[in-house]
């Protein structure tokens, strides 16, 4: 049946990638997608609290809208992240935002957190019966004033929906939105939403609150925000998001696009990001690695690196959803061939603390 839905993915590659996308996802709503069975028991996780039956999750920007979290978890993934959601309805930058670089096994969006915002996303995942990871990742409207107030909105408005949240400060198409992974801006957007966190915990119940960093920041900057992460009881950091950088290797014609950059080109250096947090972070804080994943061996070096989960979204775009479950096959494969009996056991094993 995933050959089936492969060659319905390709087709779906012949559209613009945008309509493209509208299309898979209603057709997720109405029913017809892929159906993946029981994860290989080595790669279930416990993260931050939370029992994953595996370690490979959807990454936000798939399911802006929480439309169809509960499709995707059948399609295999061990937990699924919706959004980027803002306090407000948007429509997001112009189109044409959304480009395939298929001779690069890339994709480049600028599509400027279009979303339904937090009255439509909560109502939808108020309405799920819950069986199943999901998360929300939160952010700010572009013409916000006080754009910390919205992730503190977000957050509120979210947190007795979602199985876990992430303060999304890592898009390189909101104008400004990055800054706020600077120190002084980092300190405040975390002291307000830990605040906030705590009355969310009283009357809610306990969650894991993630934070996300883009993959251009410097080496440098790994164990700052590492430390104001632990300080503000953050329990853990999504390494990382789309990049703004563009490796002279990229062939396709729409490499010279304005937006971020995910997909191949981005493994090697996110991954070695990763590394740099695993390093800062001494296990004090739990890891998920984004950025590439197109394979087994991708989500296991993720691992090796100091991933404790892995996320992916682009590589779908082009293998289709049968991806999901070849690399939960091979990434199986490849712990037990180390002597791994678990994820968990190797973890970091490529940047011993």
């Amino acid at each position: 049946m995933s050959v089936l839905h492969d060659a319905a993915a390709r087709a779906l590659a012949s559209l613009e990638p945008e309509t493209a996308h509208r299309l898979t996802v209603a057709m997720l709503r109405a029913g017809v997608g892929p159906r993946l069975g029981a994860a290989e028991p080595a790669l279930a996780v416990d993260l931050a609290g939370m029992r994953l039956a595996s370690c490979i999750g959807l990454a936000a920007g798939f399911d802006k809208n929480a439309e169809v979290p509960d499709a995707m978890l059948a399609a295999g993934f061990g937990f699924v992240e919706c959004g980027t959601v803002t306090p407000r309805p948007q429509i997001g930058n112009p189109k044409p935002r959304l480009f395939r670089l298929t001779q690069d096994r890339a994709v480049i969006n600028r599509m400027g957190f279009n979303n339904d915002g937090l009255d439509a996303v909560g109502a939808r995942l108020a309405r799920r019966a819950r069986r199943g990871v999901v998360g929300a990742n939160v952010g700010a409207n572009r013409d916000s004033e006080d754009r910390i107030a919205d992730y503190v909105e977000g957050l509120e408005r979210l947190w007795p929906h979602a199985d876990y949240v992430v303060l999304n400060v890592s898009s390189p198409n909101t104008p400004g939105l990055r800054a706020l992974q600077a120190p002084e801006a980092l300190d405040q957007l975390l002291g307000r939403t830990a605040d906030r966190r705590e009355v969310l915990r009283a009357a809610h119940g306990e969650r894991p609150l993630f934070l996300k960093v883009a993959p251009d920041l410097e080496a440098s900057e790994a164990r700052p925000i590492v430390e104001a992460a632990l300080a503000h009881r953050i329990d853990g950091i999504i390494v990382g998001n789309t990049t703004v950088s563009r490796p002279t290797t990229l062939a396709s014609p729409s490499r010279t696009e304005e937006g971020g950059l995910s997909g191949r080109p981005l493994m090697a250096p996110s991954t070695e990001q990763l590394g740099q947090f695993h390093r800062a972070a001494r296990g004090r804080l739990v890891l998920i690695g984004t950025g590439g994943v197109a394979s087994g061996r991708d989500a296991y070096m993720k691992i090796r690196a100091g991933a404790h989960a892995v996320q992916l979204y682009s590589a779908l775009v082009f293998e289709g959803p049968g991806l999901v479950g070849r690399i939960r096959r091979d990434l199986a494969a490849l712990l037990a061939a180390d002597g791994f009996a678990s994820v968990a056991e190797a973890v970091g094993a490529d940047n011993p603390l």
